[in-house]
């Protein structure tokens, strides 16, 4: 929620830092779970280095991927986070990944010092409409657009994640199988 946003507002930056206290640094290899579905979450990570990725298990039991996190991103189950729901999904790390965790509580503490700074509702619209955009745009080009668009938009606008992710995560990620995903890309090969 805040670590990419630092540069923007200077005074959360300034806020995040008096908070160092409270971030534990954690060294993680691939495939261990930072909230498993069902939890609840109490930690907000951002991401120092490597991937994590978002996903949930659909009524059939299919893995879905739902989101990925790369340097610089924040994340939680946000609706877990601040509403203390359980999690509509798991989060986990995809390679060695290094994160910095602090505790819900005092990340409550640090919206409540928040509240105090006159750009307090310039960064918290500029963060939610920012992600609320991403999320729509997802939304929108998963009903629009076919699988070939959508992988071709996810090359144009995060071209790193095919050299980071396992190709059976993007097919789950597009919504299609590995399959699919392999024939779309040796379509692409041939233009």
């Amino acid at each position: 929620m805040f670590i990419r946003y630092k540069d923007k507002f200077p005074g959360l930056a300034t806020l995040w830092d008096e908070y160092s206290c409270f971030q534990e640094r954690l060294e993680l290899s691939a495939k261990q779970l930072l909230l498993k579905e069902g939890s609840h979450a109490r930690y907000y990570y951002a991401v120092e280095k490597g991937a994590v990725r978002a996903f949930l298990i659909s009524a059939s039991g299919e893995d879905k991927t739902v989101q990925f996190f790369f340097e610089g991103d924040g994340l939680s189950s946000f609706e877990s986070f601040m509403r203390e729901v359980p999690s509509a999904f798991t989060l986990e790390t995809l390679e060695p990944t290094v994160v910095i965790r602090i505790p819900r509580e005092k990340v409550m503490d640090l919206l409540s010092q928040l509240r105090s700074s006159p750009e307090y509702m310039d960064i918290l619209l500029y963060i939610f409409s920012d992600r609320q955009i991403h999320y729509m745009q997802e939304f929108v080009s998963f009903l629009r657009d076919s699988p070939l668009q959508r992988y071709e938009n996810l090359i144009r606008e995060r071209s790193f994640i095919p050299q980071r992710v396992a190709q059976h995560y993007i097919a789950s990620y597009l919504g299609i199988s590995a399959v699919h995903l392999s024939r779309i890309k040796a379509k692409l090969a041939g233009r």
